[in-house]
């Protein structure tokens, strides 16, 4: 228990300094829940902007993915060909979903700094702390006695808001206490009641049609409204860099992909997550994830337009490039084209130089022994037509046309 305790500390601790300090420097608990939210929005933007890249080169590959996918049946080889896809792109699996579940790793160690204010806010002691909820609890007990405060799991948000009115009973029992902490807290915000945990029913009969309960019954829905459309506009941001292979952008993979039915289902579980949350915790809580959404919103538009206009650079690169191809294949279909029309029987010549040459070779020197004749045949001469002796079959056309080791006298009695 104690190692978990600290382990806690790491952030809760700094947490509540930070919160603390925002409220002496605001005097307003609402102003500095939103600033609070702001820094670690801030803080979280790196990480942000790492899981919106990774997210976008995911989602531009998807196209591919599908052809690998339709291509290879085999799991094995299919496994291989999508790592070797997502090493070249520089895609990180699971990178994008780790980075993603951060904001929820912040958002427990807060949940456990509004609902214990004393001790990280005013950063008193336990000792102290249950001293102070001792004697709040003596002279206000019915502020306790709420419904949704079983287990006295919010007394020190009930105790911290009634400390300035008992201070001086307080600071009777607790003589060492400081006069920050007599101030106490005060939740009030615009009228709503940061501290307190928005009511859904609205048709109970402990439900007030004041401001009050409006305004913290909007906080959660807000909260989820907002993570509606920060989810849809990162969806559409993410669409927009879907290309093929050729670097065009493929609207319906982008629509019908796997990753974008995953995105669609995500966007309504998580604010339906943060809504069914946001009335089960104080409002301040809620106020945290509209601010969170909000910061979002406006944040997510800029990275898009940072990283497409790097994409869109790669992506006319490899359109450029499938151009060219596209060009170089046209123009030998077109010259193939032109070799059948020229040529529509089939019909192939040999076109090997040391065939051509003998062939030429051949047609001299028939050409000349025909020159020899006709000069022969002028003059009275008569030449006898000469038989090729190196020749075994008689045919010089076909030489081996009965075999290597032809003889004719091989039968001979002789």
């Amino acid at each position: 228990m104690f190692l978990a305790f600290q382990l806690s500390d790491i952030i809760t601790v700094p947490f509540g300094w930070l919160l603390g300090l925002l409220y002496n420097l605001t005097s307003n608990y609402g102003v500095a829940m939103i600033l609070f939210a702001l820094l670690v929005q801030a803080i979280m933007t790196p990480i942000n902007a790492k899981s919106k890249k990774n997210m976008m080169k995911m989602s531009r590959v998807q196209p591919r993915i599908q052809d690998i996918q339709a291509r290879y049946t085999d799991p094995q080889k299919q496994n291989e060909m999508l790592q070797k896809l997502y090493q070249e792109e520089g895609i990180s699996m699971g990178g994008g979903c780790l980075w993603s579940l951060i904001p929820l790793f912040i958002l427990i160690p807060l949940f456990t700094v509004i609902r214990e204010p004393i001790t990280y806010i005013l950063g008193e002691s336990a000792e102290v702390t249950q001293q102070i909820i001792a004697v709040v609890k003596e002279l206000a007990p019915d502020l306790f006695n709420s419904g949704r405060n079983s287990g006295g799991y919010y007394d020190q948000v009930f105790a911290a808001s009634a400390i300035s009115q008992y201070a001086e009973q307080i600071k009777a029992a607790v003589p060492e206490i400081s006069q920050r902490t007599l101030e106490g807290i005060n939740f009030n915000f615009f009228g709503i009641n940061l501290g307190a945990i928005p009511q859904f029913n609205v048709f109970s009969s402990i439900w007030v049609w004041d401001w009050a309960h409006i305004g913290a019954f909007l906080i959660p829905c807000l909260s989820a409204g907002s993570q509606v459309l920060s989810m849809w506009i990162n969806q559409k941001s993410n669409d927009s860099v879907v290309t093929n292979e050729k670097g065009i952008q493929d609207k319906e993979t982008a629509k019908n992909s796997q990753s974008a039915q995953s995105t669609k289902m995500m966007m309504w579980m998580m604010p339906l997550m943060s809504l069914w949350i946001g009335f089960t915790v104080s409002a301040g809580l809620s106020l945290y994830w509209f601010i969170g959404g909000v910061f979002r919103m406006i944040t997510d538009p800029i990275m898009t337009n940072h990283y497409r206009k790097i994409y869109d650079a790669e992506d006319a690169v490899r359109l450029q490039k499938a151009l060219e191809q596209e060009r170089l294949e046209a123009e030998k279909e077109r010259i193939r084209a032109e070799r059948r029309a020229a040529n529509p029987d089939g019909i192939t010549t040999n076109t090997s130089k040391k065939k051509l040459n003998k062939q030429l070779r051949d047609q001299e020197a028939a050409a000349k022994a025909a020159a020899a004749k006709e000069y022969a045949a002028k003059k009275g001469i008569v030449v006898d037509e000469e038989v090729d002796e190196s020749c075994m079959s008689g045919i010089p056309n076909r030489p081996y046309c009965k075999g290597r080791n032809y003889d004719p006298n091989r039968y001979n009695s002789n």
